[in-house]
């Protein structure tokens, strides 16, 4: 049995996401992103689950930051979760009864109206997680009437969904990704994605757009483009690139070794199939075939033939 860390405590969203992708593994909660990747890192796990973005609130900075320092690792599968939120209480209570809610802050923030509505004279408390929250509302004298959260967090600390379904967008979704020590990539499958980042050999005037015209000229799409700083100063960054497609494909290698040739260093994080199965359009001249023909042709010009 694979055993496959992941950021806890037990009921996050994380852990449904692992259920999801792996459902047969021993699953090993932990306290940070940080700690669940370098049990991978220490080869105490086969692989981690990390949140690595939100459609609301954008990249989690823990996972970016840690993928792009200390021990390489590489993403070999992504999920996408969507976000429901319910309010968790101990069996028999009633929403009119509830008076002190404990939360994480960002799930508060997107349960806004639900308890702008329905609690309004309700205190909201703020929580590590919204597992923790869920387990605190659980134990025994509890200043807190209900917990908002999974509904896994409601089954792992015997708590009832008194109301569900209350973030304030029903579309919101998280990016959840599989990680494991570097080794063979998954095989391409037509609807791919690849993730990297990027150094900056040195700060001038279009850097950045240096970078980004390895994938324009070969016609690939970047689903995810983000900056982060590199701890050296103000305004020193470095950025994660997702990309259409994988690493096997001539435009997207290419792209990559043109990117190594003009940055500082490039992290390559993994090729692996798409969440969401969309396959990349890839307009003309940037197919593989066109790829081989041009540098056959380069070839019979280089010998004169």
């Amino acid at each position: 049995m694979r055993k496959l860390a992941y950021l806890g405590p037990e009921g996050t969203f994380t852990e449904e996401a692992l259920r999801i992708m792996s459902p047969d593994a021993e699953r090993m909660p932990c306290p940070s992103v940080s700690a669940a990747l370098d049990a991978v890192r220490r080869e105490e796990a086969d692989a981690a689950v990390v949140p690595l973005e939100n459609s609301l609130e954008g990249g989690i900075s823990s996972t970016l930051d840690e993928l792009a320092w200390g021990q390489p690792l590489m993403i070999v599968a992504e999920l996408l979760l969507p976000v429901r939120f319910s309010l968790l209480a101990r069996p028999g209570t009633e929403i009119g009864h509830i008076k002190r809610v404990i939360t994480h802050q960002a799930a508060q923030t997107q349960c806004r109206n639900f308890l702008a509505r329905e609690l309004p004279n309700a205190f909201v408390i703020a929580a590590a997680s919204t597992a923790a929250a869920a387990q605190e509302v659980s134990l025994p004298g509890s200043p807190y009437d209900a917990a908002i959260g999974a509904a896994i967090a409601g089954e792992h600390y015997g708590l009832i969904e008194v109301a569900s379904d209350i973030g304030d967008r029903s579309d919101t979704v998280t990016r959840f990704i599989q990680v494991t020590r570097p080794g063979p990539l998954p095989e391409p499958t037509g609807a791919d994605r690849t993730s990297l980042v990027a150094y900056l050999a040195d700060d001038h005037a279009g850097a950045l757009l240096d970078m980004l015209s390895q994938f324009a000229t070969r016609g690939i799409n970047l689903t995810r483009i983000e900056s982060r700083p590199t701890g050296d100063g103000i305004g020193q960054y470095f950025f994660h690139f997702d990309a259409e497609g994988h690493v096997s494909e001539a435009r997207v290698g290419e792209a990559l070794s043109g990117l190594h040739r003009i940055s500082a260093d490039v992290r390559f994080l993994g090729s692996y199939p798409r969440a969401d199965g969309l396959s990349p359009r890839i307009r003309r001249g940037t197919t593989d075939v066109e790829f081989a023909e041009a540098t056959e042709w380069l070839e019979r010009i280089r010998k004169g033939t």
